[in-house]
């Protein structure tokens, strides 16, 4: 897939450096986005950490009708989507109402098309060498809880041995 830039793309060599890309959805009580939240997105694609390529907001109102918007149709998100252009529009209206059934009535989500440019590198390094990404398995945040808990008591028990 291409994935288009608003400043009307980056030289070849970047393009086939892409990094993984993956669709991210945030889900929020209220019909309203939290700004913080749009604001830490923001600051990790000043970092370089992220490529923001499209994203939609899905609302499901309290009666239960579902509205969909841009996220650079909102002024005070600026800052997030600087480099997505208006001709992205990847996300469209079948991924909205997939979205929008996982909503509780009264509340919103924001839908993130980004580009992991962190492992853009090594993902070109893969390429070269023959290999690909054979699978993506997302970890459960209860089971990145006990795990961050489980090395933090060997860490102490450790310590304490020294």
């Amino acid at each position: 897939m291409e994935i288009p830039y608003a400043d009307g793309g980056p030289a070849a060599e970047e393009r086939r450096a892409m990094g993984p890309v993956e669709c991210v959805v945030l889900a929020f009580p209220g019909e309203r986005l939290k700004v913080a939240a749009v604001a830490a997105i923001a600051e990790l694609r000043k970092e370089g950490q992220v490529r923001l390529i499209d994203s939609l907001v899905v609302v499901r109102s309290p009666a239960g009708e579902v509205t969909t918007s841009e996220l650079i149709e909102y002024d005070e998100y600026d800052e997030a989507t600087a480099e997505i252009g208006p001709e992205a529009n990847l996300l469209g209206p079948e991924d909205a109402a997939e979205v929008a059934q996982s909503l509780e009535p009264g509340s919103c989500a924001l839908m993130l098309l980004v580009e992991h440019i962190w492992a853009g590198r090594a993902a070109e390094a893969i390429r070269e060498a023959g290999g690909r990404v054979a699978a993506r398995v997302p970890i459960p945040d209860a089971h990145v809880e006990e795990a961050r808990a489980a090395y933090e008591q060997a860490v102490a028990a450790a310590a304490g041995r020294s």
